[in-house]
């Protein structure tokens, strides 16, 4: 959902640059890997490093090992990565050690919470990134506290909402289908960290949390495969109204966000499309990295206890009025901030 509209706006300006895309093969499963290929319309890889899964040491070695002799046979001018996954902070070890610069799209995001590997990620990649790409004003501020230097810094709104607003219409289609399935009035929920699936007392306040709200109107949940694993250990299934299903493709999950009365979530990625979709958002976590979809949005951090969730979700269906407010440079011409940006900066 990030490198897709940057592909594009790249590949509409050849004389300008020739993109090459790199796989590191974190992600591998179909599910979660070709399907948003096919839908995003991203190109086939130039490489597949299929790095694979594994400890999070193991995967970042991998993804070392993997990309740097590709790095070092193109050379290329620059190496772009996103968000705060492993293979983000591999890229920026690889390219600090080789003297190849690097370009970190979502720069600057932080969540203060070191036990999350993600934030682990995105420290170190925003202290090694040659350009910090920033998605909202407080990542520039945090980044300004960290000792980076402003020069590297620059405000170019969130590339996820490009993908969003391209993609909007395909997903519209989608929904008629969708909605025989799951009917006008649902809760959509999602789970994947490491702190509510990982934890079997968490998941478990989280499910029972489902099973309550799904007596009050039904309960659409989609299944990471991290969360499916985690749930065939505890012999935990889901309810008669909790409808669980393998995980979906971006077209329909954003349909799905787009109707839905309330998301429930762990997903950075679900609070930002959630705030422009102006569906309220309800975060199971403790903190948050976009603080933006609090502020300006229509997300809120609730306990992962089921009474806090239950309790919020009553909250939501009793109170909820949308503001319409998006945040700065939401507005789905990011990629064309960033791809003018590396032209200004060419050699």
């Amino acid at each position: 959902m990030k490198v897709a509209p940057l592909i594009r706006e790249m590949n509409r300006r050849p004389a300008e640059f020739a993109a090459e895309l790199v796989h590191t093969g974190q992600h591998y499963d179909d599910k979660m890997s070709q399907v948003f290929f096919d839908e995003l319309d991203i190109p086939r890889p130039t490489v597949n490093l299929q790095a694979g899964s594994g400890s999070h040491a193991k995967q970042t070695a991998e993804v070392m090992l993997r990309l740097e002799p590709f790095v070092l046979e193109n050379r290329p001018d620059w190496v772009v990565v996103y968000g705060d996954v492993n293979s983000t902070a591999a890229a920026a070890l690889v390219c600090s050690k080789i003297g190849v610069k690097l370009a970190h799209v979502e720069a600057g995001l932080r969540s203060f919470d070191r036990t999350m590997p993600e934030e682990v990620n995105r420290l170190v990649t925003d202290q090694l990134a040659d350009l910090l790409l920033t998605p909202s004003p407080e990542a520039g501020v945090n980044l300004a506290r960290e000792g980076v230097d402003a020069a590297k810094v620059h405000f170019v709104g969130n590339i996820m909402i490009d993908t969003l607003v391209h993609l909007l219409p395909k997903a519209d289609e989608r929904w008629p289908a969708l909605r025989e399935r799951v009917g006008d009035r649902y809760a959509l929920a999602t789970f994947h960290r490491v702190s509510n699936v990982d934890k079997p007392e968490t998941l478990t306040e989280i499910m029972t949390a489902l099973a309550r709200i799904a007596e009050k109107t039904p309960v659409v949940f989609p299944v990471h495969p991290r969360t499916q694993n985690a749930l065939r250990s505890l012999g935990i299934a889901g309810t008669e109204r909790v409808t669980m299903l393998d995980p979906l493709g971006y077209l329909d999950f954003v349909a799905l966000q787009k109707h839905a009365t309330v998301v429930i979530t762990d997903s950075g990625g679900v609070q930002e499309e959630t705030t422009y979709l102006g569906v309220p958002c309800l975060t199971a976590r403790p903190n948050t990295e976009r603080p933006v979809t609090v502020t300006e949005g229509t997300n809120r951090l609730i306990e992962s206890s089921a009474d806090a969730i239950v309790a919020a979700v009553d909250d939501v269906l009793a109170n909820f009025k949308p503001t319409g407010r998006r945040p700065q440079l939401w507005d789905g011409k990011t990629a064309v901030r960033i791809a003018d940006l590396l032209t200004r900066m060419r050699g």
